[in-house]
Order: C-alpha cells, then sequence, then structure tokens
C-alpha cells in the first residue's frame, strides 16, 4: 500500500517564528563542530596581519577625502572586516545550502511541516548573517586591539557589517538555488576572488583609472567596504546613505529570488 503524503499549507506564506526554527536547527547542528563556524574569520585576519601590518612600514600614511591621513593598516582594516562579514554569509549561504538541497533533501522534510520556502530562505539567510555578525564583532575586537580605530562612529560597522552579510548571504542563496554540480561554485569563487581584490580594499579608489573606478563602484563589496572604512575614519556624510541603500536593496531582491525559486524547485 503507498501512502500518499499531504503538505500542511500555512494560513501565511511567512512567519519570523518557523522561519526561527531554521535557525535553531543549524545552532544545534554547529555547537559540535564551532572550528568549522570560525575558519572562515582567519582569512582576512591573515591577510591584515600580513599586507596591512608589512606593508604599512613601507607605503606609509593613506590620505583619503577632506586631507585626513590614516596609516595602510589602518585603511584596509575595514576592508578586511567587510570581506570577514562577506566570507562568514557566503560560506553558510552557498555550500551549505546547496548540500542541504540537493543531497541531503532537508527542505524537502521541512516544507511537509507548516514550514515556507519563505521561510526557508528567511531563516537561513537569517543564520548566514549570524555568522557574518560573529566574524565581524571578532574582526572589530581585533581592530581595537591594534588601535585601528579613530572615531566614535565605529561603533556603526558592526550593524554595517550585519546589512553586509545579509545582502551577500541572499544574493548568494539565490544564485545557488541555479547550481547544477559542485564545480559550478567555480562561478562564485570567480567573482569573490576579483571583487575582493580590487573594491578599493587595498588601494583608494582614486589609484584606478576612471573607467575602472566606475566599475569598481558598481560592485557590492566596494559599497560595503566604503561605509565600514567612512565608519572607522569617521567621514561620514550623507552620501554614505547610498551604500545603505544599495545593500538594503541588494538583500531584498535575493530573498524575493531565493524564496521564488525555492518554491519553484520544491513545490513544482
Amino acid at each position: 500500500m503507498t501512502a500518499l503524503m499531504s503538505r500542511v499549507v500555512p494560513p501565511v506564506p511567512f512567519s519570523r517564528g518557523r522561519a526561527m526554527s531554521l535557525v535553531e536547527r543549524n545552532f544545534l547542528v554547529y555547537r559540535r563542530g564551532w572550528l568549522v563556524f570560525v575558519s572562515g574569520f582567519f582569512e582576512p585576519l591573515f591577510y591584515l596581519l600580513s599586507v596591512g601590518v608589512g606593508i604599512s612600514v613601507l607605503t606609509g600614511d593613506i590620505t583619503l577625502a577632506d586631507g585626513v591621513a590614516v596609516s595602510y593598516t589602518a585603511f584596509i582594516a575595514p576592508a578586511m572586516m567587510a570581506s570577514s562579514a562577506m566570507n562568514g554569509a557566503m560560506f553558510d549561504a552557498t555550500f551549505n545550502v546547496f548540500f542541504k538541497l540537493k543531497y541531503a533533501k532537508l527542505y524537502d522534510a521541512v516544507l511537509a511541516t507548516p514550514v515556507t520556502p519563505r521561510d526557508v530562505a528567511v531563516g537561513e539567510i537569517t543564520w548566514a548573517l549570524l555568522r557574518g555578525l560573529c566574524y565581524a564583532v571578532s574582526f572589530f575586537v581585533v581592530m581595537l586591539a591594534m588601535d585601528l580605530v579613530r572615531s566614535w562612529w565605529s561603533i556603526l560597522t558592526v550593524p554595517a557589517a550585519v546589512l553586509i552579510g545579509f545582502a551577500f548571504a541572499a544574493v548568494c542563496m539565490a544564485g545557488t538555488t541555479y547550481m547544477r554540480t559542485w564545480q559550478d561554485f567555480e562561478f562564485i569563487t570567480m567573482s569573490l576572488m576579483p571583487m575582493f581584490l580590487f573594491s578599493a580594499t587595498f588601494f583608494p579608489l582614486s589609484t584606478y583609472p576612471g573607467p575602472l573606478q566606475v566599475v569598481v563602484q558598481l560592485t557590492p563589496l566596494y559599497h560595503g567596504v566604503a561605509l565600514l572604512r567612512g565608519f572607522t575614519t569617521g567621514l561620514v556624510g550623507v552620501g554614505m546613505l547610498v551604500h545603505v541603500a544599495y545593500l538594503l536593496v541588494m538583500g531584498f531582491v535575493g530573498v524575493y529570488f531565493a524564496s521564488r525559486r525555492l518554491e519553484r524547485l520544491l513545490l513544482t
């Protein structure tokens, strides 16, 4: 006899409580694998200690807007913090989501409950940005210990890093739903590495040729770096709202497409 399973359809398409159940599940899974959880924090830290501290002796100070001069280490530190938030969010929203979707078939089981595709998208993205938040807070503590913070505005770097994590987690999860095999993740690596190197992370925007400056300013990591650098150096202005708006739009668009793609893959 064949058992027929019918899905429980909730009255509303999204519930914060249902989404948080996915976050709770991830927490229970990672509590015994915390070394894997924190591993992504070290790559940007090693860049800061090797490139920032080492080259700072050779380059001297970097002059920013309004003639403000900072050490090279203080210049790249917020960029490494932004990269740390990006790395933490990206890892969970890509590799882990792909495994759960294609191999573990976790979401097939989850959707047999009242949880909806939008709940899954929001829950996984929330967990990914929480990982990015952990990286960002740890990195901020390192910056304080190394005396790389010049302004009280720097306290806003933590919520700004959460915004960066949200934007990248949402878009990366949406992109992951299109992945067919593990080899497709080469496209993510191919996108993230140039963005990491050429988003004004290691050099001021003014050092790039004019046309390339426009390309750099279109990349999402540039807006994250510019946002954190403005807070750590105290160069805060109305123009920073552009960076916030860019990342917010990127995040909400990613959530929309991730939930729609999950609905199409799992419910049709």
